[in-house]
C-alpha cells in the first residue's frame, strides 16, 4: 500500500510539473523545493535506462537455440525461460516460470500502448498465453520461439502473429522495485 502511494505521488509529480512551467502554484512549488520533482525524473530516466539495457540484452541472446524448459544462455531456452532470465538479469526481477503465469501476474495493457520491455503474448498451441515474447518497439518482439529454432525478432503485423496475438503486459516499476529491494537486502 505504501508503495502505491508512492507511486500515485510521483505520477502527481509528473502531472503537476507540467504545471509548474506555465503557473506555478503551492503544491507545486512545495514539490519543486523538496526536490520531488527532480527524484520523479530520476526515477522515470532510471525505468528507461532499465527498458533499454533489457532489450540490449535480450537483443545480445539473438542465435541462442530453443530448448524446451531451458532457461540460460547454456541450456538455450523456451519462450517464458528466455524473458524469465531477461528480467532477472536486467531488472533484477524474478517472474514466474510459465508464460501464463507470466500473464497474470503482469498489468494488462492494449496493444496501442506498447513500450520496449512490455510482454506480448500469443496463442500458438490453442491455448491461450502459450506463447511469450519481450516487445522491442516499431511492432516488432523478440522471443525463443519453436523447437529447431533460435531467439530471434519477428513482427508482429504478419499474419501468423497477428492471427494469435492474445495481449500485451506490462512489468510494474513496484514489482521491478521491490524485488530489487529484497534482493540488496539479502547481499548485505
Amino acid at each position: 500500500m505504501r508503495r502505491f502511494a508512492l507511486f500515485s505521488s510521483l505520477l502527481l509529480a509528473t502531472s503537476v510539473h507540467a504545471t509548474l512551467v506555465d503557473a506555478p502554484d503551492d503544491l507545486s512549488l512545495f514539490l519543486y523545493d523538496k526536490g520531488l520533482l527532480t527524484q520523479m525524473n530520476q526515477v522515470r530516466q532510471n525505468l528507461t535506462d532499465k527498458t533499454s539495457e533489457l532489450v540490449v540484452t535480450a537483443m545480445g541472446f539473438l542465435g541462442v537455440p530453443y530448448r524446451l524448459g531451458g532457461n540460460s544462455l547454456e541450456t538455450g531456452f523456451d519462450c517464458s525461460g528466455f524473458v524469465k532470465a531477461m528480467y532477472e538479469q536486467t531488472v533484477g526481477l524474478i517472474l514466474p516460470r510459465k508464460a501464463e503465469q507470466q500473464a497474470a501476474a503482469t498489468q494488462v495493457i492494449s496493444q496501442t500502448e506498447l513500450q520496449p520491455g512490455d510482454l506480448v503474448f500469443f496463442n500458438t498451441l490453442q491455448r491461450t498465453f502459450s506463447h511469450v515474447g519481450i516487445y522491442i518497439g516499431e511492432g516488432k518482439f523478440i522471443h525463443s520461439p519453436k523447437p529447431g529454432a533460435q531467439v530471434r525478432v519477428e513482427n508482429m503485423g504478419v499474419s501468423y502473429w497477428s492471427r494469435r496475438f492474445d495481449g500485451a503486459r506490462r512489468v510494474m516499476l513496484t514489482q521491478a522495485s521491490s524485488v530489487n529491494a529484497s534482493t540488496e537486502l539479502n547481499r548485505r
